[in-house]
């Protein structure tokens, strides 16, 4: 029953994975989440940021940010990296995720997504099809809502890790 939030890759950042590996692999299309996947919550985009998606842009990927944000804090990030965006997305709708795709040109198949959060970025995208990385939050400090879902997260991840263990 928890398998519905289990990510299909787990890695410490987003800034770990190897993007080159995956276009050769045929995958065209990122979706990022923003806020404690790329910078910490609220900040605008940094040099590392921005170097990755010049880095991403370069191999020939399409990227887009999908927010449940407003557009000022979705943009504000955006200025620093000149990707396409999605704000107020309604994560973990299927909606938005496949709008995202619609902007890239791809589809589930070769459309990655990158996200922290199990209930509203990795169960999105999962149901939309696409492949998920979770990556670990940058920063600690989150608003309450997301501290209470972050205590069920560590329940799920627990049985993941395990089951991942099994399977090893």
């Amino acid at each position: 029953m928890l398998e519905v939030f289990y990510p299909d890759h787990e890695v410490g950042s987003a800034y770990d994975i190897d993007y080159e590996s995956l276009y050769e692999k045929g995958c065209r299309g990122v979706i990022f989440d923003i806020d404690n996947t790329l910078v910490p919550h609220g900040a605008p985009a940094d040099e590392r940021a921005a170097a990755l998606f010049v880095r991403l842009h370069k191999i020939g990927f399409r990227t887009v940010l999908l927010s449940n944000n407003k557009e000022p804090r979705v943009k504000l990030f955006n200025d620093g990296v000149g990707s396409k965006y999605i704000f107020k997305a309604g994560k973990p709708g299927r909606e938005g995720y496949e709008k995202a795709m619609s902007l890239m040109g791809t589809i589930p198949k070769n459309t990655i997504f990158v996200g922290d959060q199990l209930f509203t970025d990795i169960w999105g995208a999962k149901k939309a099809g696409i492949t998920t990385w979770l990556v670990k939050p940058i920063h600690p400090k989150e608003e309450i809502q997301i501290v209470l879902k972050r205590r069920l997260e560590w329940i799920v991840l627990f049985f993941y890790h395990r089951k991942h263990r099994k399977n090893d």
